[in-house]
């Protein structure tokens, strides 16, 4: 229980004010280690309550220790606006009762008038790493008071290109610090370097395996004989399916744009979310989903972390994802919470090997189903390899015949031969082109 961790007053009164009475798993584990100031490396799936593992430690510090200096105390990195943002959410609700306030430096508005708002010293920098830096090369972020940092997915700021600008922010602050990193998809086998460097003899809490596909969520896949019959078979799980929303999430923008035109014809109203749109378009978009006037996301994987909306109940991969980790954070938007979610995953024949991958590396067997009327002509390949992908056709090697010693050594006396000199006259080419020839 909460309490049993002599929690400030203040914060108590928030948990209680919020129902959180018992706390999950993850903070179970970690609260301890981080109220003590131990810097700590947290694997657990999404959902779990990880951002309230951290924050919840990190209020008690504020509020218990006095202050080093008047610029910002805490930061936290994350790898897309919409994490900043969800987090954000939840650093509102835990400091209700208290002055402490975070803001969040985020790309997709403008830069001045987030430089005048940063102004006003929040206690909690709330931030993605490229915005960041921005202020950092104007000189518009102090970071010389940073008592606790945060990496929270640290893995996909790496994947995003960030890693470069991650090392110099860490650089940037105060080496005396406590620092904790929080991931879904991490193991303690594959932290990047800087996470390393950053880390001093952290706690390490595994609560679950990164690859582990989550207990309670039923994963499906349906087999289409190409992109068109893909289509149909989405409008039908989105008529048919039970749910109060639904993400449908694409590989690029242009698809994702394409399809959101497309629902649309069928009499389904349909919001869409990438990394194009404005920070504004964005959060418009997200507040449709979260109070209900919107029931279908058509999203690419920007949504994939930070899109923490009760009632998701269903995930739709139109393109199956690139690798297991985002196939992770995808379905991921449902179930949250210990509740239960379906994530469901349309595969034509470019995408079974894909799919099969994706399978043996979170060591799980998609269950198969059908759309009536809707089953096409490809169920899978004929063949199958003990990795679960396709057999490919390869051509057998004809084996060389055996030549006599007096063949071999004509044959090597035919190569030894000096070649002729060639005619300069052109030969003909049978292109459908008159043949070249040499200028005088």
């Amino acid at each position: 229980m909460f309490h049993e961790h002599q929690l400030h007053d203040r914060l108590m009164k928030a948990l209680h004010a919020l129902n959180f009475n018992t706390p999950t798993n993850v903070q179970l584990a970690t609260l301890a280690d981080a109220l003590a100031g131990e810097d700590v490396l947290v694997t657990a799936e999404t959902g779990s309550g990880k951002t309230a593992a951290f924050l919840i430690p990190l209020l008690d510090r504020l509020l218990t220790v006095k202050p080093p200096g008047h610029e910002a105390r805490a930061l936290i990195l994350t790898p897309t606006r919409e994490l900043a943002q969800q987090v954000n959410k939840h650093l509102e609700l835990l400091a209700q009762f208290t002055f402490i306030k975070g803001d969040t430096v985020c790309g997709g508005e403008e830069f001045k008038p987030q430089a005048a708002r940063l102004r006003k010293n929040p206690d909690i920098l709330i931030a993605t790493p490229g915005r960041l830096i921005d202020h950092l090369d104007k000189g518009t972020i102090d970071l010389s008071d940073i008592e606790v940092l945060i990496l929270d997915e640290a893995d996909r700021m790496v994947d995003m290109g960030f890693e470069d600008d991650v090392k110099r922010i860490i650089d940037t602050c105060p080496t005396e610090r406590q620092t904790m990193l929080f991931s879904a998809t991490l193991s303690k086998n594959e932290i990047p370097k800087f996470a390393i460097d950053c880390l001093d003899n952290p706690k390490i809490h595994e609560l679950n395996s990164h690859r582990e596909v989550h207990h309670k969520i039923t994963h499906q896949i349906i087999t289409a004989t190409d992109s068109n019959l893909k289509d149909k078979q989405l409008i039908s799980l989105l008529h048919k399916e039970k749910y109060e929303k639904v993400i449908v999430f694409t590989n690029t923008i242009v698809e994702a744009s394409r399809l959101n035109g497309y629902v649309r014809r069928f009499g389904l109203r349909a919001g869409i979310l990438h990394g194009d749109l404005t920070q504004e378009q964005r959060k418009h978009v997200v507040n449709l989903l979260q109070s209900g006037k919107l029931s279908i996301l058509i999203a690419t994987d920007v949504a994939a972390r930070g899109i923490d909306i009760k009632g998701i109940e269903l995930v739709i991969n139109r393109d199956m994802p690139r690798s297991g980790d985002d196939y992770i954070h995808r379905t991921g938007r449902t179930g949250r919470a210990g509740l239960a979610g379906k994530a469901i995953s349309l595969i034509d024949p470019t995408e079974w090997n894909l799919m099969a991958s994706i399978e043996r590396y979170l060591k799980t067997k998609f269950e198969k189903r059908q759309i009536q009327g809707l089953e096409g002509s490809y169920t899978g390949p004929k063949k199958l390899k003990s990795s679960g992908k396709a057999t490919g056709s390869k051509k057998k090697k004809t084996a060389k015949k055996q030549l006599s010693k007096p063949a071999q050594k004509a044959a090597k006396a035919k190569k030894s031969k000096p070649k002729t000199k060639q005619s300069s006259k052109p030969s003909m080419i049978d292109d459908g082109m008159a043949p070249l020839t040499r200028k005088r």
